[in-house]
C-alpha cells in the first residue's frame, strides 16, 4: 500500500502526518510501528492522522511507535494546525481539533503564508489519582515518593514526583542534572511501574533559574522523545503546585532536547502551550500489504 505522508516536528518531537480527510487509513497502529522505525522506516515518534470531524474543524488521531493509540499530543496538535492551513484545508488561523482527550482550540501564527508556530489551549490538569489513572491510597499524588528497584530487585531508589494527567498520564520528578541520567535504564521502570495501570510518561526536570526549566522525557509507547507538549504542560503545572519555579499566570520557559516551549498555567487553571511547528520533508512510502489487515 502506497501512503503519501508529511513529516513534521514540534521542538524535535517528530511524527509522520497523513491526510485522512478523504478516506481512512487501514490498521493505523501497525502502519505507525512500521513507518516509525528509524532504521527501516521513515523514522518518527509515531503517526498522526488528520481526519474529518462532526464536532470540530478537524479530528486528530495519534499512534505511538509501538502501535498503541494515544489520546493527546501537544506538539502534534500544533503541527496538525500547520498541516491543514499550509495545505489549504482551511483558511482559518484559529481552529478546533477533536482529540481523544477533548476538543482543543489552536491559534496559529502565520509568516509569509505559512504557519510558523501555534498556541494551544490544552485544558485543565487532572490530579485525582483514579482519573490519571494511578493506583494509590492518596487522593492526589503531589511531591510523593515513587519507589524503583534495580535490575536485581535489591536496591531501592525513591523518586519524589507529582502525577498529573494532561489528557494522558504524566509523572514529573525534579533532578539535579538531566544530562547525567541514564534514560534508557530509568524510563522503562517508570513507564511500566505497577502504580500506573496504563503506563505513564515521565518528565525529569532540572531548574535553570526562576522562570526556566530543562527537561528530558520518556514517553510510554515511544521511548525517549526530544520534546513532549503534554509533558511540558505537566512540568509547568507541577512547578506551579510546588512553587519552585515560575509564576502562575505567566509563561514558563521549558527547554527540551529538541527546542524550547512556552507554557502558561493560568489563574483559570487552563494550560496554554506555545511553540514551533516545522515541516521536515514530504514523500510516499510503500507499506507491505501483508502487514495491513484488510
Amino acid at each position: 500500500m502506497k501512503i503519501e505522508f508529511t513529516k513534521m516536528h514540534g521542538a524535535g518531537n517528530d511524527y509522520v502526518y497523513v491526510d485522512c480527510t478523504k478516506g481512512e487509513l487501514p490498521d493505523p497502529g501497525v502502519v505507525s510501528k512500521y513507518i516509525s522505525h528509524r532504521r527501516f522506516g521513515i523514522g518518527s515518534d509515531g503517526l498522526i492522522l488528520i481526519c474529518k470531524s462532526d464536532v470540530a474543524d478537524f479530528k486528530m488521531r495519534m499512534f505511538n511507535a509501538d502501535a498503541s493509540e494515544g489520546k493527546m499530543c501537544g506538539n502534534g496538535v500544533r503541527c496538525v494546525a500547520k498541516f491543514v492551513y499550509d495545505k489549504g484545508l482551511t483558511d482559518k488561523t484559529e481552529i478546533t481539533l477533536e482529540t481523544l482527550s477533548g476538543i482543543k482550540r489552536v491559534e496559529m501564527t502565520v509568516v509569509d503564508g505559512k504557519v510558523k508556530e501555534a498556541k494551544v489551549d490544552m485544558g485543565t490538569p487532572v490530579f485525582k489519582c483514579t482519573d490519571i489513572p494511578m493506583i494509590s491510597d492518596h487522593f492526589t499524588f503531589v511531591d510523593q515518593g515513587l519507589v524503583l528497584s534495580d535490575n536485581y530487585g535489591e536496591k531501592k531508589v525513591v523518586y519524589n514526583g507529582t502525577a498529573i494527567s494532561m489528557g494522558n498520564p504524566h509523572y514529573v520528578t525534579f533532578v539535579n542534572d538531566v544530562d547525567a541520567l541514564n534514560l534508557e535504564e530509568l524510563g522503562p521502570q517508570f513507564e511500566h511501574h505497577p502504580l500506573f495501570p496504563e503506563g505513564v510518561n515521565t518528565e525529569f526536570v532540572q531548574i535553570i533559574d526562576n522562570n526556566t526549566v530543562k527537561f528530558c522525557v520518556w514517553e510510554r509507547g515511544s521511548g525517549e522523545t526530544w520534546a513532549c507538549g503534554t509533558g511540558a504542560c505537566a512540568v509547568a503545572v507541577a512547578c506551579g503546585l510546588l512553587g519552585n519555579c515560575g509564576k502562575k499566570g505567566e509563561p514558563l520557559t521549558v527547554i527540551a532536547k529538541g527546542g524550547t516551549l512556552k507554557v502558561t498555567y493560568g489563574n483559570d487553571e487552563h494550560v496554554i502551550l506555545e511553540g514551533p511547528a516545522e515541516l521536515v520533508f514530504e514523500g510516499s512510502i510503500d507499506v507491505p500489504d501483508d502487514i495491513i489487515k484488510k
